[in-house]
């Protein structure tokens, strides 16, 4: 499978293992105790021990404060951090030069003008990932199963490194691959029976429904080469 995969929200060891059986590059690993799929520190480094070495293992963080950020780069060793909150460029930029730690920018995305948030972050963000907007009411800034017009992206600079994210299920990432051509995805609340809940059978078939599009995909451009 090409398209990097990322479950996010793990919280128990049979869906960190299925995971990354069924391919998972990253896993994601919530710190943010509004959310239901918040994980303490210590727990979460247990989990990531079971796949050290075998996927990347992502800090999931909204505005955390210096010490969270220590205590959970302390238990949980991770190979990336996700900043999902309303943290300046120059506040990632502290944050690398901290920890020592790439860092992916999460940015929420409605309309067209939300994509120029990303500007003032390129060359310091090591990756993106565009997420939609919340719906009103939301105080979760993910993970709210709600997705944004994937349209938007034809606007988007080719060289920005994203990963795309926002109500993805085994329903819909065929249409999303197809008109973004994004390389990486994330999904969380699409892989799930309640929240803060993994599905192994749902999860089973997003995998199994990226892999289906990619052969279409993959046959669309071999008949786009012959026809040209």
């Amino acid at each position: 499978m090409k398209t990097e995969v990322k479950i996010c929200g793990l919280k128990t060891a049979e869906a960190v293992d299925r995971a990354v059986a069924l391919g998972a590059r990253h896993t994601g690993f919530i710190f943010f105790p509004k959310s239901p799929r918040n994980i303490e520190p210590d727990d979460a480094g247990r989990l990531a021990a079971r796949i050290r070495g075998k996927a990347k293992i992502v800090a999931v963080t909204v505005d955390a404060d210096s010490d969270l950020l220590d205590e959970i780069v302390s238990a949980l060793s991770p190979d990336m951090l996700q900043l999902h909150g309303n943290e300046s460029p120059e506040h990632v930029l502290t944050v690398k030069a901290v920890y020592g730690l790439p860092v992916m920018k999460a940015l929420s995305i409605r309309d067209a003008d939300d994509l120029k948030r990303i500007e003032p972050y390129i060359g310091i963000a090591d990756r993106f990932l565009l997420d939609a907007k919340p719906p009103a009411g939301s105080e979760l800034p993910g993970g709210n199963g709600v997705s944004f017009d994937w349209r938007l992206l034809d606007a988007l600079d080719e060289g920005v490194d994203y990963m795309l994210s926002g109500g993805l299920n085994a329903g819909n990432i065929g249409e999303a691959l197809a008109l973004t051509g994004a390389k990486a995805v994330d999904t969380s609340s699409g892989v799930e029976s309640a929240p803060g809940v993994k599905d192994l059978k749902r999860m089973e078939e997003f995998f199994d429904a990226v892999l289906r599009a990619e052969t279409a995909i993959a046959g669309n451009v071999a008949l786009a080469g012959r026809s040209a």
